[in-house]
């Protein structure tokens, strides 16, 4: 799927719905902005074993997760490589996390998975919420671009 020159892969392994590659592109585009153009993110839609096991792996916590961002250096990136520019890199996605989630959260599953993509995706565009002024810019991108999406602001309650 291209949207605004972003190349969305979707690889749906768990169980349950999940929203189309062409949604999660609309999505992720609108949080990358420009630098979504002529880039490739592949997005994984995994069950709870799969996530439980990367997020032990990758981030030491020993339980499932909703979404993981795993960037690509772009100073690795082949000089001979047949795209000028590397992908963004991957969003896992544990879609019965999302589903909980939004239940316990009383949001539309919809809505929770917009998030969740804009969320994974400000992770790539460098985003962190590690320290409290970090976590407030990115709340701020997240909510303005959810906004511009016809979302809810995801930190309030339903």
């Amino acid at each position: 799927m291209t949207r605004a020159s972003l190349r969305v892969e979707v690889l749906h392994r768990g169980r349950g719905r999940c929203p189309s590659a062409a949604e999660i592109g609309v999505w992720a585009s609108a949080a990358l902005g420009r630098r979504a153009r002529g880039r490739e993110l592949a997005v994984r839609i995994v069950g709870a074993s799969e996530s439980r096991r990367l997020n032990a792996r990758y981030r030491g916590r020993d339980r499932p997760t909703n979404v993981l961002s795993f960037g690509v250096d772009p100073a690795a990136w082949p000089a001979g490589a047949p795209s000028t520019q590397p992908p963004l890199g991957d969003l896992v996605i544990c879609s019965p996390v999302v589903r909980d989630e939004a239940r316990r959260q009383r949001k539309t599953l919809r809505a929770h998975w917009a998030h969740l993509v804009v969320h994974g995706a400000l992770h790539l565009a460098g985003y962190d919420h590690e320290r409290p002024e970090e976590a407030q810019r990115m709340e701020r991108r997240e909510i303005a671009v959810l906004r511009r999406l016809g979302f809810a602001n995801p930190y309030r309650s339903a």
